[in-house]
């Protein structure tokens, strides 16, 4: 015989509405009333019917998510299964599910995502990336449906909820750092000029420079893929200019690695002669040899903030608005000042 809610109601001794409330989690009931009824369904083996009460509420309690086309740099990059950890303890914490959208192209993707949301597939949606000329948020926005961005819109900044760092200020920081250890040639490395982080990145690169006296040259700027490979590649790159530079700014850890890796083998070694600071700060940095002095986004931090602010956007019909998720410096053995005297920064 099947355990019902009635069942679980009257060993609890609560009515059941109570108990539907309970499993949703409502905040109106009390955190005694809870344990209560959730020792009972413990108890009894009850389970929740999540498809029946999503056909009656009509709401899935599905999030899905968006991420960048390019198959090779989310399977192989660990910034992406770190998101995918906040992001999903997030939704856990409030008893929802996600679903990802997949496709090799911009428009599987954008077809998935129709799908998503014609079919009612799921409540909400979340962009793990922000790009220029997006037609996949533009759909969203026009059929007001719900979804957050990890990242700083291009447009309708004021209109639409997201997650994001203050990329502009940490390249800035980033980039001072070097400058007061005595470098003065300093590249970025950055991932496609399309997305948003990219810009902000560079514009925060270039006005440290400026700030500085220095006129950013063209040739000291790479944008690629934030895979191993084009990091080497990267390397290449720089070194083949007459005057190469000292020290390097690169936006991903998988990037400096390989910039790392590709120096070694053409016998440049780091910092002794090129110094290297990284964005994510992701577990092998700090085992790499040298270990990467890195910006440290709170990554996991970027992905579990995004799953709250969907859900309270579903839950209260409220729009989140903008977060910044602070960012801070680990300075390790990656970098070495030009100078003898150097002045020593705090974040």
């Amino acid at each position: 015989m099947a355990i019902t809610i009635k069942d679980v109601a009257q060993l609890a001794n609560v009515a059941p509405s109570t108990v539907s409330r309970v499993i949703a989690n409502n905040p109106r009931i009390s955190e005694k009333t809870k344990v209560r009824v959730r020792k009972a369904m413990e108890k009894l083996g009850y389970h929740p019917n999540f498809i029946a009460r999503s056909l009656a509420n009509q709401s899935t309690r599905i999030i899905g998510l968006v991420l960048p086309c390019s198959s090779s740099v989310i399977y192989q990059n660990p910034y992406f299964s770190t998101i995918l950890q906040g992001l999903s303890e997030g939704a856990q914490e409030k008893q929802y599910s996600l679903l990802l959208s997949t496709g090799k192209t911009e428009d599987e993707i954008y077809e998935g995502i129709v799908k998503m949301v014609q079919g009612g597939m799921v409540d909400g949606i979340i962009l793990m990336y922000s790009r220029m000329n997006d037609h996949i948020l533009t759909y969203l926005k026009a059929r007001d449906f719900p979804f957050v961005m990890i990242g700083k819109p291009y447009d309708f900044i004021d209109e639409i909820s997201y997650v994001d760092n203050d990329n502009i200020l940490a390249a800035e920081q980033a980039t001072d750092y070097l400058l007061q250890l005595g470098h003065e040639r300093i590249g970025f490395i950055g991932g496609d000029k399309k997305y948003v982080m990219t810009l902000d990145r560079l514009a925060g690169y270039e006005n440290a420079l400026k700030r500085a006296g220095i006129v950013p040259r063209s040739e000291y700027t790479i944008q690629g893929e934030f895979l191993h490979n084009g990091g080497r590649a990267a390397a290449n790159s720089f070194l083949s200019i007459e005057e190469p530079p000292s020290a390097l700014i690169v936006s991903d850890e998988c990037v400096a690695l390989g910039i790392v890796h590709g120096l070694r083998e053409m016998g440049i070694r780091t910092p002794e002669e090129i110094s290297v600071v990284s964005f994510n700060n992701v577990l092998f940095s700090e085992f790499s040899l040298p270990a990467l002095t890195s910006v440290d986004i709170n990554i996991f931090d970027l992905g579990y903030q995004a799953a709250k602010s969907i859900i309270q956007k579903l839950q209260n019909g409220k729009e989140p608005g903008g977060i910044i998720i602070p960012h801070y410096f680990v300075e390790r053995s990656s970098c070495r000042p030009l100078k003898q005297e150097s002045l020593v920064m705090n974040y």
